[in-house]
């Protein structure tokens, strides 16, 4: 769901090196799913550490902060709490498409 900040804050592009010295506020749940999402090793997999655990999006997390923090900028990760009754239909909607992705990928490999 989401909030469209485009129709209250017109958008402007910058350089990350323009927001040194801030302080950004991350979606850490975005973050991490996009990471497990697109993080994927060379046989399509995702990373995974000795006992076979996922490390995928630790690792992208670990390294786009080390990159900010080396612009000098300072990081804080929000978690959201539980999400709310109103958002129970998008939720399953983006549980089948994950489903079905899932099944189109093992059809393709």
């Amino acid at each position: 769901m989401g909030v469209d900040l485009g129709e209250i804050i017109p958008r402007e592009k910058v350089e990350l090196e323009q927001l040194s010295g801030w302080k950004l506020a991350v979606d850490a749940y975005n973050t991490l799913y996009q990471f497990l999402a697109i993080i994927r090793g060379a046989s399509g997999e995702h990373l995974k550490d000795s006992r076979g655990r996922v490390t995928s999006h630790l690792s992208g997390l670990f390294y786009r902060s080390l990159n900010l923090l080396e612009l000098g900028m300072k990081l804080v990760y929000i978690f959201d709490g539980k999400p709310p009754e109103l958002k129970a239909t998008e939720i399953e909607r983006r549980s089948n498409q994950r489903r079905e992705a899932q099944v189109q990928y093992v059809r393709a490999i």
